[in-house]
């Protein structure tokens, strides 16, 4: 275990993180900002006109490795004395003074997010257990939605003395039950269709059948009334009123066995498809932009789960700047930071280069941090 000795409170943390002066270089006024420096004294400063505001935080932060990484690399490949391109940046917190580093800027998110707002912390399996115990600290574990693990890249076959490491974890926490949730769907390949809808109408469409009844008995009320003359089996009651039953049969959604039980009709082309599990395979980019770039369609994922249209995004290690790419493309407003020149360079290389036509607006707020 990592012992913190030199643990701040809350209240030094919050009483006694500077605050960065953010000079405007260009498009002042804009919604969507991209901020340049040391993420602590930014979000400091930005408790003056965000806090409560923040809607959702996605974060990527250093892993605790000991390693540089530089551009031209994926994280796997970036070694501590790599002799490759330029440097991105150096991951060089570790053990106890990593936590800490962690744990300032967890008490300031926390603080920015609103009441509906959620938190998406990115890490591996060396620390991720550290950085489970400390939001459970920080967000309280009544908060904790879930542990994601992410398949993030093939198989490896070179020799080492334990299992294969493809994946590594998101932690997932609110900011209270008020949380924004809009429950993502996957749609069913074409195998599950076959294997969930075996039947086929007249029209040549593939559905299924569920029974009319739910477990529970009511003593009164209209679930529990007769209908076509027969009321739910014992221990039971109708999903819908008579009234309800008889519209789904006038539709042609009830199927009558020949023994005379209804069952209602559910479609294949009218499903939600299925529930996102905790297990995702999002492989990053095979040659990403930035080291550490991220894959879009995980952060269009838990954009569209974890905020609505107009809502604020914050990544405050934003890298290579997928997560303000995802959130714009998605309506949301965003704001970056991130103190590496080489992140910040990419960022708006990749901002200058989206398709102009994927956005209503196309400006952001650049600012330099001071102080």
């Amino acid at each position: 275990m990592f012992l913190r000795h030199d643990k701040k409170s809350e209240g030094d943390i919050m009483e006694r993180t500077p605050k960065a002066a953010l000079e405007s270089v260009c498009g002042a006024g804009a919604s969507d900002k991209l901020i340049h420096g040391d993420n602590l004294p930014v979000l400091g400063a930005l408790l003056d006109d965000y806090r409560g505001a923040v809607d959702l935080v996605y974060i990527d932060p250093p892993f605790a490795t000991s390693g540089e990484y530089r551009l031209g690399e994926g994280r796997a490949n970036a070694i501590s004395g790599s002799p490759g391109g330029r440097l991105a940046y150096r991951d060089s917190l570790v053990g106890a003074e990593y936590l800490e580093f962690l744990s300032e800027r967890l008490v300031l998110l926390r603080e920015l997010l609103s009441e509906r707002g959620s938190i998406y912390l990115h890490i591996d399996y060396k620390m991720g257990h550290y950085v489970k115990v400390l939001m459970d600290e920080i967000f309280g574990a009544r908060n904790f939605r879930g542990d994601i693990t992410r398949v993030k890249s093939n198989p490896k076959n070179f020799p080492r003395r334990g299992y294969g490491n493809v994946k590594d974890m998101l932690l997932f926490y609110s900011k209270s039950d008020a949380m924004t949730w809009n429950d993502p769907r996957l749609p069913l390949s074409k195998e599950e269709v076959e294997r969930r809808f075996r039947k086929t109408d007249a029209d040549g469409r593939r559905y299924t059948t569920v029974p009319l009844h739910a477990p529970g008995e009511t003593a009164d009320g209209d679930t529990g009334r007769e209908w076509r003359g027969r009321k739910p089996p014992k221990g039971r009651h109708w999903r819908s009123a008579p009234e309800a039953l008889e519209e789904l049969d006038r539709r042609g959604l009830v199927e009558w066995s020949a023994n005379g039980v209804p069952r209602r009709k559910i479609y294949a082309d009218e499903s939600a498809g299925k529930r996102v599990q905790d297990i995702w395979e999002f492989k990053d980019p095979q040659y990403p932009s930035y080291p550490t770039q991220k894959n879009a369609d995980m952060l269009n994922l838990i954009i569209s789960a974890s905020s609505n249209e107009g809502d604020l995004v914050l990544d405050c290690f934003c890298g290579s700047g997928t997560t303000l790419l995802s959130a714009r493309a998605l309506g949301r407003r965003w704001i970056g930071v991130d103190s590496s020149d080489a992140a910040i360079e990419t960022t708006r290389r990749r901002l200058a280069e989206a398709p102009g036509d994927m956005f209503t607006n196309t400006d952001y707020e650049f600012l330099i941090a001071k102080g």
